[in-house]
């Protein structure tokens, strides 16, 4: 059986519509209900977002986190500061946070700033992960090179003696950034790619509604 093209493969969208009347004032309460819909949807992973960042050369890069939780204040992943997209944040705080969830024929796009949470939201996220995870923060000088994973399994062992069956502190390299949004974009699939695009764009303090073209 010969496989397909890739430029012959497609699908076409038709479960639901938006429009700006249908859509929610605040874009903070549209995303709500949209992430409550995928949740119920049991869509994989619906909290998993492409993070977007440039570095101090113009050069971007982008990985898969976990969004951590939201407000009116932005949206909030937790990293170490000393990886790559710490770094990039640090040098250059503007980024794009992208949902994709097929199942829904939906995509969320968010282009905001990114600044440091409180070290005290921090460490009370902290707390709460596995002790697994949080032994292997600690472990893990993220984005370095790696001789191999033995190397990895042997620092693992060793911040585990280390705590041993005592509480684990929250790394002072590891915390969450906040991303607060100046634009969202929601995105619907339709039929033969006449797709339903609604941005919200921050003005002052206010936020204007428009349709896009597909």
């Amino acid at each position: 059986m010969d496989k397909p093209k890739l430029a012959d493969l497609r699908r076409d969208y038709s479960l639901e519509e938006l429009s700006k009347s249908s859509v929610e004032a605040d874009p903070f309460s549209q995303f709500a209900k949209w992430m409550d819909e995928a949740l119920e949807s049991a869509v994989i992973e619906p909290t998993a977002m492409t993070l977007s960042t440039v570095d101090n050369d113009g050069r971007p890069s982008s990985r898969v986190v976990l969004l951590k939780g939201f407000d009116g204040d932005g949206f909030v992943f937790f990293t170490n500061y000393e990886s790559r997209k710490g770094s990039d944040l640090t040098a250059n705080p503007h980024a794009s946070l992208h949902f994709f969830w097929p199942d829904l024929e939906r995509q969320v796009i968010i282009a905001g700033v990114a600044e440091k949470v409180s070290r005290e939201e921090s460490e009370q996220y902290f707390a709460s992960r596995p002790r697994e995870s949080r032994i292997g923060a600690w472990a893990s000088k993220q984005s370095t090179v790696l001789e191999n994973r033995e190397e990895l399994e042997r620092r693992v062992e060793e911040v585990g003696s280390r705590f041993g069956d005592g509480e684990i502190p929250c790394p002072p390299f590891w915390g969450g950034f906040r991303v607060t949004p100046i634009r969202i974009e929601f995105w619907q699939g339709r039929q033969s790619r006449l797709h339903d695009r609604i941005v919200y764009q921050l003005s002052g303090n206010s936020w204007q509604i428009y349709r896009l073209s597909p």
